[in-house]
């Protein structure tokens, strides 16, 4: 390694592999799987920001009149103007299940969020300098993960009107832990790399080290990994929901609406159903999204481009 490149500032030493991520995403896109992922959640995502307010219909308006209209064209009762019909005071079906994939989005973006801040910090601290902060951060990481969520979820919401930021840090603060661990194993094996050595020899202080040069080459990678995890916060957003210490009503969110439509399974059955297709076809386009971009990084990684 010449002088010049040594004494180099961290920015002009780019890891050979700062375009893996690039690579990984242009490799996904021209899977079908993706594409057909990414073309049901653009339609999702669209509907769910636009037609609540072009339809003009108030998700939590009662209309008694129009109580447990079926979908269109089932039975002899359907609406035009509730095509997924409506639940068991009249509301309208179609909207609620858009605004409750809304709040599932919000809360399942923001949840894993939480957890990428928190989980890759931590990992990171834990890993580049390891010693007794490796240790202490390791036994944290221990302690949460020996705790369910459903356990601290009972004892943070139970005690308090569940509100959107504490069912976000609740999530997110159960699932820290795993980003934790991957961050942590990375970094004690990239830190050992030239180009850090380089940077050191340099002058560069540890925090423009993490910040220049680790932390661009490895949230690319767990970012990808964390496109899943939006899916299973969602899940288990709407988990909450069912069990009552979810978002509360009158404001729909899957898990509150399903959880009312259960009492009329028999009869109405689109009450229950309609929000769970929605839940269905959003866990799915999620999940061909997120298999796509993980089967192109383990391809990539393994040597396949």
């Amino acid at each position: 390694m010449s002088v010049t490149s040594i004494m180099a500032p961290p920015s002009s030493i780019p890891p050979a592999s700062r375009s893996v991520a690039r690579r990984v995403f242009d490799r996904a896109v021209a899977t079908p799987g993706f594409r057909v992922g990414i073309g049901i959640f653009i339609v999702l995502a669209v509907a769910t920001a636009l037609y609540p307010e072009l339809s003009g219909i108030d998700p939590i308006k009662m209309d008694v009149k129009a109580r447990l209209l079926p979908p269109l064209l089932i039975g002899d009762k359907w609406s035009w103007a509730h095509p997924l019909g409506t639940d068991q005071i009249g509301r309208d079906m179609l909207v609620r299940s858009l605004v409750g994939l809304r709040y599932s989005f919000l809360i399942g973006i923001a949840s894993v969020v939480v957890m990428l801040v928190i989980g890759c910090a931590l990992g990171v601290i834990a890993g580049y300098f390891g010693g007794r902060t490796d240790a202490i951060i390791m036994r944290l990481t221990d302690a949460q993960l020996s705790i369910p969520m459903i356990i601290l979820a009972i004892a943070v919401l139970g005690v308090s009107r569940p509100t959107i930021p504490s069912i976000v840090l609740v999530l997110g603060v159960s699932n820290w832990p795993v980003y934790a661990r991957i961050m942590r194993s990375v970094v004690m094996t990239e830190r050992q790399r030239e180009f850090v050595r380089a940077a050191k020899i340099g002058g560069s202080t540890d925090l423009r080290i993490i910040i220049t040069l680790l932390l661009p080459l490895l949230l690319p990678s767990v970012l990808f990994t964390s496109v899943l995890d939006v899916a299973r916060m969602m899940i288990f957003e709407s988990t909450l929901g069912f069990l009552g210490l979810g978002v509360q009503p009158p404001t729909p969110t899957f898990g509150n609406i399903i959880a009312d439509g259960r009492k009329y399974l028999l009869n109405a059955w689109w009450i229950a159903t309609m929000p769970g297709l929605f839940l269905g076809l959003t866990l799915t386009s999620i999940n061909l999204m997120g298999a796509a971009l993980e089967r192109a990084r383990d391809t990539i990684h393994a040597g396949g481009e």
